[in-house]
């Protein structure tokens, strides 16, 4: 019980934290030994043709906005198109795009989902780079030009930006999902120093045309198959921060934990499907990131949360030593943090210290239920996009 009490509390702490902490050793060693990489030059006369594909599904509220904020991005002239898929969309969301000629329209009355959308979005695409981003995302002016640059390097083949979550002053525990979100982009930053991006958000990330592979209909996690394919196929995924893409935090917990529990169930499809990618004889760099940062988190590590506090519990019972009541004492607290981070929530009262443990348990919550979810058949590929604020 003592050993596989510590080896989960370490694979736990490794999964969130640990790993961190390694990748930013390895960094820091790789810097001394060969310098700190260069950002690549932007030369307009060398960027590649692009296409920005945004699959909208009843969008009104957005998009016009969304429009206007595509149409703004600096781009040489004749280099950068816009698509923009309206599939199954049943509000005014077609109307107002087709009043902007700049802007390819496709729409069709039935809605199959975002990915079969977006396959058919691919067919019109004919330029060397296709960008993805949501309707309810807007990009920073300069996001494409960041982006495309990277592809004067041959060895990549694609570029995730970075998701940015506005988080207001009275927010609930759904800010905690800014937390998140700043932690996972300093993950990302140094993953790509190292070798690659493990997955990219579809909130922003391109890849070269030629590169594209369809994935099945039913995936439930297409830009992170998308983008994994890719680096399958020994390509690096580069990401890029200084090309993002901002959206508001989810209206409330109950429409994050929806979202979290499609992620999850979405991630265990993808680990199941990208069987390759565990293979430490194929791409060793990458199947380290892939399983650090990725496989541990979306299988055993909401289990191995349960496991230690009960394994904690019994030994303490035994009479286990004195570090052993501390462990449970510390576990206990940190869980009571949380549980009192729910309650407060529930009554709106908002304690910012009580977010974070708040929500990491709710994201370890989340991979619980997506993992049964999907286990059971019952996760919808069709998206259902959580309310934002």
């Amino acid at each position: 019980m003592t050993f596989l009490l510590w080896l989960s509390l370490f694979i736990v702490f490794y999964a969130f934290f640990g790993y961190g902490i390694l990748l930013y050793i390895i960094i820091k060693i790789k810097r001394v030994l060969r310098g700190k990489p260069v950002i690549p030059a932007v030369n307009f006369n060398q960027l590649p043709t692009c296409t920005l594909v945004v699959a909208a599904y009843n969008e009104e509220s957005f998009i016009a906005e969304k429009i206007q904020n595509s149409l703004a991005l600096n781009y040489p002239a004749g280099k950068l198109k816009l698509i923009f898929i309206t599939d199954g969309s049943t509000d005014r969301t077609p109307e107002i795009i087709a009043q902007h000629p700049q802007v390819q329209l496709m729409h069709s009355a039935g809605r199959s989902g975002k990915i079969a959308a977006v396959h058919r979005a691919m067919t019109q695409v004919n330029t060397g780079i296709v960008v993805f981003t949501d309707a309810n995302t807007f990009l920073n002016a300069d996001a494409i030009i960041n982006i495309c640059r990277h592809y004067a390097d041959p060895k990549v083949g694609a570029v995730a930006g970075e998701k940015r979550v506005q988080v207001e002053e009275t927010a609930d525990a759904t800010a905690g999902e800014g937390f998140y979100w700043k932690y996972e982009s300093k993950l990302k930053t140094w993953d790509s120093e190292l070798y690659s991006v493990v997955g990219a958000a579809g909130e922003l990330f391109s890849i070269r045309t030629a590169l594209y592979q369809p994935v099945p209909p039913d995936t439930i996690l297409d830009d992170f198959m998308i983008s994994l394919l890719v680096a399958e196929d020994g390509y690096r995924v580069i990401y890029e921060p200084e090309a993002y893409a901002s959206e508001t935090s989810s209206a409330n917990v109950k429409e994050e934990l929806k979202r979290k529990i499609r992620i999850a169930a979405g991630g265990i499809q993808s680990i199941v499907r990208l069987k390759g990618l565990l293979n430490p004889f194929k791409i060793p760099i990458l199947t380290f990131e892939y399983i650090s940062h990725r496989v541990l988190r979306w299988t055993i590590v909401p289990f191995l949360m349960i496991l230690a506090l009960i394994l904690n519990s019994l030994l303490v019972i035994q009479g286990a030593g004195f570090i052993y009541h501390l462990l449970l004492i510390g576990q206990i607290a940190f869980y009571a943090a949380s549980l009192a981070g729910w309650l407060l929530e529930t009554r709106q009262v908002k304690v910012k210290l009580l977010f974070i443990p708040y929500y990491f348990c709710m994201m370890n919550y989340a991979v619980l239920r997506g993992i049964f979810r999907y286990m059971a058949g019952s996760q919808s590929a069709v998206w259902e996009k959580a309310k934002r604020k």
